[in-house]
């Protein structure tokens, strides 16, 4: 896997350590500890539709036409099932979605380390085409340094170095301390669909 990825993984949770949450100052011996951080840094749903310009069977090169007129042509892989189907003039509607979540945990209650969970699903023979696809990526990486006069946190680097960023909030830089965990999950998903032209 690519370190770019999850170097902006990273720089994106430690702006989010200080995100959630309301700070923990001023709290009695009584009064519970405030719940580590967490929360959603980034959510989208991006949907694209376009037309079948053109459609060569034998070579599987398609032509799409976009509602701004822009063509965009490739050639459709051998995992695209059922492209008999496709005719011009089809209607394609493809969505993407991408989130970005973090929460931070004690030493003991996450591992360090990446995970890749994948899935797929392909429409059926005779079908419409279609396919959907999700991956789910996690990152646990450790806090190494807390600057609460700098109002900035320092985490692990998956390549052993660190990164460090500003938070957002440096009120939660109270909740964490060094040693703690961080979670970083990367969800993308992609949806393509195929509708006949209408008659």
């Amino acid at each position: 896997m690519q370190s770019n990825p999850l170097r902006t993984w990273l720089a994106t949770a430690l702006t989010l350590v200080a995100l959630a949450g309301c700070s923990s100052t001023g709290q009695t011996a009584a009064t519970p500890p405030a719940p580590l951080p967490s929360g959603t840094v980034r959510e989208g749903l991006v949907s694209e539709t376009a037309r079948v310009k053109a459609l060569d069977q034998k070579t599987r090169m398609v032509t799409l036409e976009g509602a701004d007129g822009s063509l965009v042509k490739f050639r459709a892989g051998d995992e695209v099932r059922n492209l008999a189907q496709v005719k011009v003039g089809d209607e394609v509607t493809a969505m993407f979605y991408e989130s970005v979540a973090f929460q931070v945990k004690k030493p003991g209650d996450a591992s360090m380390g990446t995970t890749v969970a994948q899935e797929m699903a392909r429409a059926k023979p005779g079908e419409q085409p279609g396919m959907a696809t999700a991956r789910v990526t996690t990152l646990t990486t450790k806090i190494t340094g807390i600057d609460k006069q700098a109002g900035t946190v320092t985490l692990l680097d998956p390549e052993g170095g660190s990164v460090t960023v500003k938070a957002r909030n440096p009120a939660n830089l109270e909740r964490v301390a060094v040693g703690d965990l961080v979670e970083i999950t990367l969800t993308e998903a992609v949806g393509v669909s195929v509708q006949p032209r209408a008659k």
